[in-house]
């Protein structure tokens, strides 16, 4: 499924981003195989979806500081998980934001 059908499916409210959380390691650094059921998932993920910012008390509309197609990192529990047509992703407000990386394999969270 590609990004622009994500975006006619669901369209994140207020500050909410949808992400798609990048896939965890499959191996160690040992190169032991590890199975789908021991994969830790990645607290890392890639912007589909942005809603259009929150309004302020003086009214003003306070825009969401990331893009679609950023890849941003986030807590271990941020956010509420969906499935939109067996796709797996994530819905976060813009607080729940800790990072955005430049490089997909730039920073881990440990």
């Amino acid at each position: 499924m590609n990004n622009r059908e994500v975006k006619m499916l669901i369209r994140p409210l207020k500050d909410r981003i949808m992400v798609r959380r990048l896939d965890g390691e499959k191996a160690t650094r040992g190169g032991i195989i590890l199975p789908d059921t021991a994969v830790e998932k990645q607290n890392r993920g890639v912007v589909v979806a942005v809603g259009p910012g929150r309004y302020l008390d003086n009214g003003l509309l306070c825009p969401v500081n990331v893009k679609v197609g950023e890849t941003v990192m986030f807590g271990s529990y941020s956010g509420i998980e969906i499935t939109v047509k067996g796709d797996g992703y994530l819905l976060l407000r813009e607080d729940d934001l800790i990072a955005v990386t430049e490089e997909d394999d730039a920073v881990q969270i440990n």
